[in-house]
């Protein structure tokens, strides 16, 4: 279950933020002794995420639980299927299982709105990306879990890349201005990428040498136009599209056929549903 980043204060964090002062249910009906084993299951078909971080909520309250997983990371289930099974005392068992499942769950609905994305644009060479639009604090987790459904990583942090957005331009005075700054001052191995609205925009962007531009909020037909001036105007410009798309699989393929390099979807991590998942005591 390698490739997801496990963080252990992480998971303590949320472990503290349920259990409170202690587990009174289980205190209080369930011996300390008794023993149990269950599976998780899920009840709809998706892509499963958050295996690991699962496995490690249960360890950590005790590492004697035993947590055997049924299926691989980024695997297709159908509902019904088992995902893990899993064995040990019952206190830590019933304590634990609402934060396993809420990682669980919330991560695999990421990886499942994602592999739906990333279907629309089957037979295209236009890539999905995530963006910084994520849960405070579960930002490694969610793009990974992007990842996993089929998705590709957008900037981590700010460090990771520069992009001008319209902001960004009014501060700096004009889009020349805040590309000519900008390549003066960042890193040589970083790409500059800036937003545009219009057509006039994007000639501007392609004049000032942008590595990437982003065409925020344009209609099909204006990113259509925009792909082909590009695309006369200095190939190597790469191209992404943003801004009101949504994950609608018609919408998102009507975009991909203006042949755009890559569509931005905050969504991916913002707005995905959960996922449902339970566990089930033998």
């Amino acid at each position: 279950m390698a490739g997801m980043i496990v963080d252990r204060a992480q998971i303590a964090r949320a472990l503290a933020e349920d259990i409170g002062r202690g587990d009174a249910t289980t205190l209080a009906c369930v011996s300390a002794t008794a023993e149990a084993s269950g599976r998780i299951i899920t009840r709809r078909a998706g892509v499963i995420a958050g295996l690991p971080i699962a496995q490690r909520v249960f360890s950590q309250l005790d590492p004697a639980v035993e947590f055997r997983p049924a299926i691989g990371e980024g695997a297709v289930v159908r509902p019904g299927e088992t995902v893990a099974r899993i064995f040990g005392r019952a206190h830590p068992i019933l304590t634990g299982e609402r934060v396993a499942l809420n990682f669980l769950g919330r991560l695999s609905g990421i990886a499942t709105l994602t592999a739906r994305c990333v279907s629309a644009l089957e037979g295209t060479s236009t890539r999905i990306l995530d963006t910084r639009k994520t849960t405070p604090g579960l930002r490694a987790l969610e793009k990974e879990a992007v990842r996993l459904g089929g998705g590709q990583n957008h900037r981590f942090g700010l460090n990771d890349g520069v992009l001008i957005k319209d902001n960004h331009i009014k501060a700096a005075g004009g889009i020349t201005q805040a590309i000519n700054a900008a390549r003066g001052q960042a890193p040589h191995l970083l790409k500059i990428e800036i937003e545009c609205e219009t057509l006039a925009e994007v000639e501007q962007a392609v004049q000032a040498g942008a590595d990437v531009i982003l065409l925020d909020n344009m209609s099909i037909e204006m990113m259509r136009s925009a792909v082909a001036f590009v695309r006369r105007a200095d190939p190597r410009t790469l191209l992404e599209a943003s801004g009101s798309i949504g994950t609608d699989t018609a919408k998102l393929a009507a975009v991909a056929a203006t042949g755009v390099d890559f569509i931005s979807l905050g969504a991916l991590t913002h707005s995905a549903p959960n996922f449902d998942v339970s566990l089930e005591f033998a």
